[in-house]
């Protein structure tokens, strides 16, 4: 049940335990890979116990800048929608994530960066009624991640855009080996 067509771009997240709750949120919805965009912070550490072995299953793919990031997902038809409060975001409830869908996530204190912000295809916050504004990133991905799987079971796109048989055995080889 991994989905070629959902992914993470994870943009400067320096916490290892963010890191890692966001990868057992991946794997629990069958996202297939995640996008790692590290252009200040260095990539942390991530260890199994963290991520309860979440990033065995995951491929990762690691990007220096913005652009060969989003230029990577859109070759591969991605649309590409970062976190952000404010400006003409929308709500996380009025994206189609249907459709292969690429979430970003900012740096726990900067958020999304300017650039990443304004190069993706739309912006969108998670709605909130507390007077707190915001969610810890790990918890705004899994919010996030659940609400494109509830999305693509309503569409009736569930398991419909998998990987092929022999897409599927290469990746079994590789489980194997990790």
């Amino acid at each position: 049940m991994r989905r070629p067509d959902l992914t993470v771009v994870l943009e400067n997240i320096h916490d290892p335990h963010n890191v890692s709750a966001i990868l057992r949120s991946c794997d629990a919805v069958g996202v297939l890979r995640v996008e790692l965009l590290y252009t200040v912070e260095k990539f942390p550490r991530i260890g199994k116990k963290s991520s309860s072995s979440a990033s065995k299953w995951l491929d990762r793919r690691r990007h220096t800048s913005v652009a060969a990031c989003y230029s990577a997902l859109r070759e591969e038809g991605f649309r590409i929608y970062a976190t952000r409060l404010g400006g003409a975001s929308v709500s996380l409830y009025d994206l189609d994530l249907s459709m292969p869908s690429a979430l970003v996530f900012g740096n726990e204190h900067r958020g999304v960066s300017p650039e990443a912000a304004e190069a993706a295809d739309g912006n969108f916050h998670i709605p909130m009624v507390g007077m707190i504004q915001s969610l810890n990133v790990s918890v705004a991905a899994a919010v996030a991640l659940y609400e494109a799987h509830r999305q693509r079971v309503a569409a009736g796109v569930e398991g419909k855009k998998g990987l092929g048989a022999e897409e599927l055995a290469r990746l079994y080889e590789d489980w194997i080996r990790r």
